[in-house]
């Protein structure tokens, strides 16, 4: 190890970081359970560095979106509203049960295998679940803020736990709230949100001692270049069989964290 980076770490990185690249989602869904099930990381400690290492990485993309004026800004405020309080109980809650106790353990490899099953079922039906959103009818302003709160509520809850809902599984839930959002303005928005509501749980795993600083460089080392590259070559790989291998991924390990 050079300056404490570790190879195995930073090569696990750059596979998630291009898988990102390519399908744009997979980040915490991928990285926290292959900390887990490949290197024995204690599943707070998972999730707690893997939540600063989206922060940093989500950081830069909402630079380029925010600069492109692609991000919704409202509703940025309006989930954060709702995701960083719930961020903050849902941390309090497990400070109290001992940051890397077997009882966190245990609620995180349950939680986080229900989430990755859900972020499976976005990938599989998400043109369905696009002509949800499309169809007509409107919905009221006062009913749309409360949902939008209620779902930051439940994402930052979720997201603090598991370190996965920020990508596809909050895409998919601006898509059906504010569905005449373009799907690039939806993204930039979700990935902007993600910034805050992952640095604060990434902060208070931190305070709480789940956060491993080498590991979340080396990981760090890897996946830029690994990003970069993949950006070259999606393109010409068809998305349809991504998505639908990172689902079969996906599933399969959230049924195995649920098993135990």
């Amino acid at each position: 190890m050079v300056f404490g980076i570790d190879p195995l770490y930073s090569l696990s990185g750059f596979v998630v970081g291009f898988i990102v690249g390519m399908t744009g989602v997979g980040g915490g869904s991928l990285m926290t359970p292959m900390l887990i099930l490949l290197f024995g990381v204690h599943p707070a400690t998972a999730v707690g560095t893997d939540l600063l290492f989206a922060a940093i990485t989500k950081a830069a993309g909402t630079l380029v979106h925010g600069a492109n004026r692609n991000v919704d800004w409202k509703v940025v405020l309006t989930l954060g509203f709702g995701s960083v309080i719930s961020a903050a109980i849902v941390l309090w809650f497990l400070s109290q049960l001992g940051g890397s106790s077997p009882e966190v353990a245990r609620i995180v490899g349950s939680v986080l295998g229900v989430m990755l099953v859900l972020t499976a079922f976005t990938l599989l039906f998400r043109r369905s679940l696009l002509a949800i959103a499309h169809a007509p009818g409107e919905m009221r302003p006062a009913t749309q803020l409360a949902l939008t709160i209620g779902v930051g509520a439940l994402m930052g809850a979720l997201v603090s736990i598991s370190s996965v809902g920020a990508g596809a599984i909050g895409v998919t839930a601006l898509m059906l709230l504010y569905p005449r959002l373009p799907l690039l303005r939806v993204v930039a928005t979700d990935v902007a949100h993600a910034v805050p509501l992952t640095l604060v749980a990434g902060l208070g795993h931190w305070a709480i001692g789940n956060v491993e600083w080498p590991l979340l460089l080396s990981l760090l080392v890897g996946s830029i270049p690994g990003i970069l590259l993949a950006s070259a070559f999606a393109p010409r790989v068809p998305e349809v069989w991504l998505r639908l291998l990172l689902a079969a991924i996906l599933a399969v390990v959230g049924v195995k964290l649920l098993l135990g």
